[in-house]
């Protein structure tokens, strides 16, 4: 068997016989990217309506995040956390200040991330709460994602997720999303954190009621747990803020970054909190080789100075009113509801015109990239530097191709 790619046809063939099928990859072959438009080995461009899960807020092949790459990538790329490097100190600062943070602890990936979070409040809870040893339990909500590993999968209500994977570690509490009451119910005296999503992005972008997160944040400290917030998805300029905390004046005790702060280049994760809860972890008990590496602290300092000037959760603000308003216009015909916050979307389709990954099909065949999430909802999230003209064209698109189903 000839195993040398020539077509998409090969590329997708090689690529579901070789690799495992934990995706379910839309049958397009991508080979080059500049902003918010990708091209295919056969040389048809799309527009890229997913941004790697808002990994790419910034764009493909941002100049000013490659640049800062590309001159890290001539002087040092690891060092492994067992010596300083010249870059380490500016990326903590620079991100524990977008924070408004004492302390980062970083990583790679964003399950990573959690992970972290996880340990640093369990740790906090036996070390500063007094919580008694191994009965430490977290508040999380229904319908979460925070990532793929045993741990963060055990306290998934998603059966994809969880099932087959057991047993799960305990100490997780689900309670309802959008109701702090739920969250009040369920705290008792082994309680140190309540962990949640600003906006719940894989279960179709469900934006929270108003004054939800306000309320969290004030039962969080008067009962005297945190509050992390997982912002992988939601946070650096996606919603229109640089945290989607920001729309209700909220700062959680632990934020959870990932994604974007990679800049679409290397992954890059951290968790920011102050010294009183970071401060609990010591030498030893948590770490990673690859994690704050120098290629990845200079990608994040690119990515943070971008954050700086505002540009960009300006334009997630003004576009995401175009975008939410031309997909309102669609509501009625042949999409149910729409939802979401900036540049970032959830459609549900009337389940009659086909399911979300007939829809997505549709569009791709129509040259707009997006993808489909539970049933029939789907979902836009464009790199935070498209056009009005081409997010305009994208919507047209849509609504083309539910017309046509």
């Amino acid at each position: 068997m000839n195993n040398t790619p020539s077509t998409a046809e090969d590329f997708i063939r090689i690529s579901e016989t070789r690799g495992a099928h934990n995706y379910h990859p839309l049958p397009v072959v991508l080979h080059s990217a500049e902003g918010a438009w990708v091209t295919d080995v056969a040389g048809r461009r799309f527009l890229d309506c997913l941004a790697g899960y808002s990994s790419l807020n910034f764009g493909h092949g941002n100049p000013a995040i490659l640049a800062a790459a590309r001159e890290q990538l001539d002087r040092l790329t690891l060092t492994s956390r067992a010596f300083f490097h010249d870059r380490f100190a500016e990326f903590a600062t620079s991100l524990a200040d977008l924070c408004r943070k004492d302390m980062i602890l970083p990583m790679n990936t964003g399950a990573e991330a959690v992970e972290t979070a996880i340990k640093v409040a369990r740790k906090w809870g036996y070390e500063v709460k007094g919580v008694a040893a191994d009965q430490a339990n977290i508040i999380v909500m229904e319908d979460n994602f925070h990532g793929r590993t045993t741990t963060i999968v055990g306290f998934s209500t998603d059966p994809d997720a969880h099932g087959g994977f057991g047993p799960f570690t305990p100490g997780f509490r689900i309670v309802k999303y959008g109701s702090a009451e739920a969250i009040r119910e369920a705290i008792d005296e082994n309680t140190v954190a309540v962990l949640l999503e600003p906006i719940q992005g894989e279960a179709g972008v469900l934006v929270p009621p108003d004054g939800y997160l306000a309320s969290v944040r004030e039962l969080c400290s008067e009962q005297g747990i945190l509050f992390i917030a997982d912002e992988i998805q939601s946070g650096l300029g996606r919603t229109g803020d640089t945290f989607a905390c920001d729309h209700e004046g909220v700062t959680p005790d632990i934020y959870v970054l990932g994604k974007a702060l990679g800049g679409g280049v290397v992954p890059v994760s951290a968790v920011a909190a102050n010294a009183d809860v970071l401060g609990v972890i010591r030498p030893g008990q948590h770490g990673s080789t690859f994690g704050g590496n120098p290629l990845a602290c200079a990608v994040g300092i690119a990515v943070i100075e971008l954050l700086k000037t505002g540009e960009y959760q300006a334009r997630a603000r003004e576009l995401g009113a175009l975008m939410h308003e031309r997909l309102g216009e669609l509501v009625g015909h042949g999409v149910v509801a729409v939802r979401g916050r900036g540049l970032w979307a959830g459609i549900d389709i009337d389940p009659a015109l086909g399911s979300g990954r007939e829809i997505s099909e549709a569009l791709m065949r129509r040259g707009v990239l997006a993808k489909d999430t539970h049933g029939s909802t789907i979902r836009l999230a464009p790199p935070l530097v498209v056009s009005r003209d081409d997010l305009s064209w994208a919507v047209d698109r849509l609504a083309e191709a539910l017309r046509e189903c």
